[in-house]
């Protein structure tokens, strides 16, 4: 199986206010071969750009593959690593404090870009 490497990163600048700026780049390397990806946003988060950044890497990739994925997003790292992904699902997406989860629309979409794979 074709193994990929994606890297990512999202910003904002203004994060949380009125008519703040983010933007997002990924790039994806097999063997030699490189694909970057970038866009920019209006009205967003950082977390948002973080999230957006994954998905437009993963729906970039065409067949399945082994996906190796390097963010810096304590965010990102942490849904998959400490399993808080798929305990907000299970719980509908409400947080173990019991609150909505903020961005469930990007977290859902990730999923579905994952489910591709």
């Amino acid at each position: 199986m074709t193994k990929i490497h994606i890297y990512t990163d999202g910003s904002c600048k203004g994060n949380q206010h009125t008519n703040n700026k983010g933007g997002l780049g990924a790039i994806l390397m097999k063997d030699n071969h490189k694909v970057e990806i970038s866009q920019g946003y209006k009205n967003t988060t950082n977390n948002r750009m973080e999230l957006r950044a994954v998905i437009a890497a993963l729906l970039k990739v065409k067949r399945p593959a082994k996906i190796v994925l390097h963010s810096d997003s304590t965010y990102i790292c942490d849904a998959f690593n400490k399993g808080w992904l798929t305990k907000w699902e299970a719980n509908g997406w409400k947080s173990s404090a019991k609150k909505r989860v903020k961005n469930t629309d990007l977290w859902n979409e990730l999923l579905s870009a994952i489910d591709q794979q």
